[in-house]
């Protein structure tokens, strides 16, 4: 399909229409930010990395059956995804306790949860995208309750789908970000799943192979994202 009108540029993505009101194309920036964008720099090639590896674990998924927005790959950077009304929430799925969990908690990174914790975050970057509960989210009419149940259900659905293709691949899936939106009248996945939403540290040795890398000054960043690529997409 034919790349149209820019309509939204985000910190990682641009997403264009298209000739078909139904589809959109997303194109993956090299841009990189950290702590709601005051730190920002440049990942190259990370923008191909998150491209081909969201594309193939969002093929996996729907293999599973759980249905998302993508379509198709269309270049390097570029997706055919389906247009999807986002709902402004964040749902977090954390199997080990690190970032967020950890200072919220006051818990040591590494601890292995005895089952999946999973959070939401109000999509807003003017406040740091707080915690919320379904309390908040039924207040300020974000999603249905039938929406939110039936996200809620795919997220841990997902987690457990994630979890055994990265455990194949010698790598631990500490946590990751979804988002969900209205296709139609039905609730999809949206989004990306890549080094930028996902923790992602090497089975054994910890070793972070994520955005880690960059917020924390790690180095080795972009040999982490490379390593995530070949392992996903081979």
């Amino acid at each position: 399909m034919e790349k149209r009108k820019q309509i939204y540029e985000g910190k990682a993505k641009k997403v264009y229409e298209t000739d078909n009101k139904d589809f959109l194309i997303q194109e993956f920036k090299d841009d990189a930010t950290a702590f709601d964008a005051t730190k920002r720099g440049t990942i190259i090639g990370k923008g191909v990395v998150n491209n081909k590896v969201s594309a193939e674990l969002f093929e996996l998924l729907e293999s599973k059956g759980v249905e998302t927005h993508f379509v198709k790959l269309l270049s390097d950077r570029d997706m055919l995804i389906k247009r999807l009304d986002i709902f402004l929430i964040e749902v977090t799925i954390r199997n080990i306790v690190a970032g967020g969990m950890a200072k919220l908690l006051g818990l040591e990174e590494g601890i292995v949860l005895k089952e999946p914790v999973l959070e939401y975050h109000y999509k807003k970057d003017k406040l740091h995208d707080p915690l919320i509960n379904e309390y908040h989210i039924k207040a300020l009419g974000l999603a249905t309750d039938d929406e939110l149940r039936i996200a809620r259900e795919r997220s841990f659905e997902i987690n457990n789908i994630l979890k055994d293709f990265f455990k194949k691949r010698s790598i631990d899936l500490v946590d990751f970000k979804l988002e969900f939106g209205r296709h139609k009248d039905k609730v999809l996945l949206g989004d990306e799943i890549s080094p930028d939403t996902c923790r992602l540290w090497e089975h054994g040795t910890k070793k972070k192979l994520d955005k880690d890398r960059f917020r924390r000054d790690l180095g080795g960043i972009e040999e982490a994202y490379q390593e995530i690529l070949k392992r996903v997409v081979g």
